[in-house]
């Protein structure tokens, strides 16, 4: 525990010059882009003459400098106020806060059971290698794997929504329902249904590949020969010696993962009409909403960081040689 605390701190240091970085990059690129929120909103409304563009321009503190505003986001983002939405006329935090838990239980519960199938099935194709059930589950893999995933989202919307009318095509959940308790929940679930099952479909097929791999890798070392020549039976040494090493590269790639399934909710939430992050995102660069984009990227960066501050405590759990040089620190 110790050593997970000290590998913790470590990292946790290391990540504030990386989200200070990003921070500064987004807002530099964001502001060298044409066009901000103003001319989006005039534009919504069906125009407007220069004197009331240069009005909404400084109530919001668009005709600062480029430096004077960066400054101003950062002395506003230390206190962990992501400034003021101009296409929704709201905090950028109150709507952050109110779109984030929808896209966290969207992606949790897709890696969840992406991992858990993806790995159980890779422990399966990687017992016995070169096998009927290996090759099966292999091209399996690489056939869904090879699927981009706002087809198979809608594929699934068509089969199960539209022509069997098993689920709810839409949102997260029925609209002014009245429902609570368990009853709201088993909604929710009904609404998730087809989104989660998409993404696990597809993260799915790479843990498999990933675990499968790393236990045809572990099959040849020197420890496994070693348990096979004390005549331990093949299934404990698949499950206490094969998979357990070959989940250490797995647990790294749910890491990785982590960014790429929080970047694909964009097109699963626009698909299936999600109230999340990724829909807020694109609502962002439609209103070229410079200050709300922002807020989402850092908000992003954080989620990142976290999640891969996790994996390396998970990882340190793992193998104990990782972190043994923070033991001085």
């Amino acid at each position: 525990m110790n050593r997970a605390l000290r590998l913790l701190r470590r990292r946790a240091v290391g990540s504030i010059p990386v989200l200070l970085i990003v921070v500064v990059l987004t807002f530099l690129l964001l502001e060298a882009a044409a066009g901000d929120a103003v001319d989006a909103y005039l534009l919504s409304i069906g125009g407007g003459d220069a004197a009331i563009a240069q009005s909404l321009r400084a109530s919001y503190g668009l005709d600062q400098s480029m430096a004077a505003r960066l400054w101003l986001y950062l002395s506003s983002l230390a206190r962990l106020d992501l400034g003021w939405s101009v296409a929704f006329d709201r905090p950028v935090r109150d709507l952050i806060l109110e779109r984030l838990p929808n896209t966290l239980l969207l992606m949790g519960s897709a890696t969840a059971l992406s991992f858990a199938i993806g790995s159980a099935l890779g422990i399966v194709a990687g017992a016995k290698p070169g096998s009927g059930r290996d090759r099966v589950l292999s091209t399996l893999s690489l056939v869904l794997y090879a699927i981009p995933s706002f087809w198979l989202g809608l594929v699934l919307s068509i089969l199960f929504a539209v022509q069997l009318r098993w689920l709810p095509t839409s949102g997260i959940e029925t609209i002014a329902s009245g429902r609570t308790g368990l009853s709201r929940a088993a909604d929710i679930a009904a609404h998730l249904a087809l989104p989660v099952a998409t993404l696990t479909l597809v993260y799915m097929a790479l843990f498999l590949r990933v675990m499968r791999a790393g236990m045809a890798e572990v099959w040849g070392l020197d420890f496994v020969l070693f348990a096979r020549s004390k005549g331990l039976s093949r299934a404990r040494i698949v499950l206490r010696h094969v998979a357990r090493n070959a989940l250490l590269p797995l647990v790294t790639m749910l890491g990785l993962q982590s960014a790429a399934m929080l970047g694909g909710s964009v097109v699963i939430e626009s698909i299936f009409a999600i109230p999340g992050f990724g829909r807020l995102a694109q609502e962002a660069v439609s209103g070229r909403d410079t200050a709300l984009l922002t807020g989402i990227i850092v908000t992003s960066a954080v989620l990142v960081i976290l999640v891969n501050l996790a994996i390396d405590i998970v990882y340190a759990a793992l193998d104990p040689r990782v972190g043994a040089s923070e033991r001085g620190v």
